[in-house]
């Protein structure tokens, strides 16, 4: 089978399509014939070398979320899931392929009214935007910025703030066309990447929801209320300064709290039901997922290329 791997760390040019032989699945695993497969940020850093300290090497195959049929079950999996249209985790690695290995346990069925590049569109992007307004305690009446609302999972906040019955939803993004797209997905208040824009948008904000991280994090921070909650859900722009915990404490007095939220640290069953809600509601129509594009597998090269320079709005999938 063809697969995507990192031949050498940094730009997307690294990245080489390989040939593998097909897999099979062990104890506990299904083995599913992919028809789409996300594209994340979290890949790209990957690819660029910046995660090489977590024990990532030349040689992985990227990839985390992929969807299709199941076509054949490891030993102690029924074989009722043999024909199953699926979306499945796979790991940090091993989605860029035709034939992609997962455990059962990661494996969601897929409604009939939902395609696969919807689904890992939203797989594991809904469960992040879900499980990062609860771990800002986000309740209805709250104001909430979204930091880098472009990409599916600040596009997937959007919507679940707006319908959470959030008092405004403000956004930054790079562009006014980009601006209205997320106000028809629920935003209240566009501004710029800086923070800056929008005459009448909130002085503060109660949940700040940052995808980005890097440099400009402790401007956000600001931007909390008294007793606002700022979580880090992404890091797409590197860590944040060396200095800003020496910001949090010059806002003692303000009683904000800033935190990380990863989805590993949310057991598998609770995984499991939101992605089940979610990918229901997206078929009922009630929950949008954006496709910026369809590339071949073949064709990992150029998907990294426009998410380095900024340009997709939504998720790049790949199909074999």
């Amino acid at each position: 089978m063809k697969a995507v791997a990192i031949r050498t760390f940094g730009p997307p040019e690294g990245l080489a399509v390989i040939d593998l032989p097909a897999p099979t699945p062990a104890a506990g695993q299904v083995l599913i014939e992919t028809e789409a497969i996300g594209v994340g940020g979290v890949d790209a850093l990957i690819r660029s070398g910046a995660l090489a300290s977590y024990g990532f090497e030349e040689g992985h195959i990227l990839g985390s979320e992929v969807a299709g049929t199941v076509t054949a079950v490891g030993d102690g999996v029924a074989a009722s899931w043999v024909g199953r249209r699926v979306w499945a985790f796979t790991g940090v690695g091993g989605g860029y392929v035709e034939s992609a290995i997962a455990p059962v346990e990661e494996v969601v069925p897929l409604p009939a009214n939902i395609s696969p590049a919807d689904a890992v569109t939203l797989g594991n992007s809904g469960v992040v935007a879900h499980f990062g307004l609860a771990h800002a305690h986000f309740v209805p009446g709250e104001s909430v910025l979204v930091r880098g609302a472009a990409g599916s999972i600040g596009i997937t906040t959007v919507q679940l703030a707006a319908r959470g019955g959030a008092d405004a939803v403000a956004v930054t993004t790079s562009s006014a066309e980009r601006g209205d797209r997320l106000r028809e997905l629920g935003a209240t208040h566009v501004l710029d990447r800086s923070g800056d824009g929008g005459e009448d948008a909130p002085a503060g904000y109660d949940v700040v929801i940052d995808i980005i991280a890097g440099a400009d994090m402790p401007a956000f921070f600001d931007k909390l209320n008294p007793n606002g909650r700022m979580v880090a859900v992404g890091i797409v722009g590197g860590p944040p300064p060396a200095g800003f915990g020496m910001r949090m404490f010059e806002a003692f007095r303000k009683s904000m709290s800033f935190a990380t939220f990863s989805a590993d640290t949310v057991p598998e069953p609770g995984r499991r039901a939101v992605r089940t809600e979610q990918f229901a509601a997206a078929g009922r129509g009630e929950l949008h997922t954006v496709v910026h594009e369809l590339l071949p597998l073949e064709q990992a090269v150029l998907a990294h290329q426009k998410m380095d320079t900024g340009e997709v709005f939504g998720r790049i999938v790949l199909t074999p």
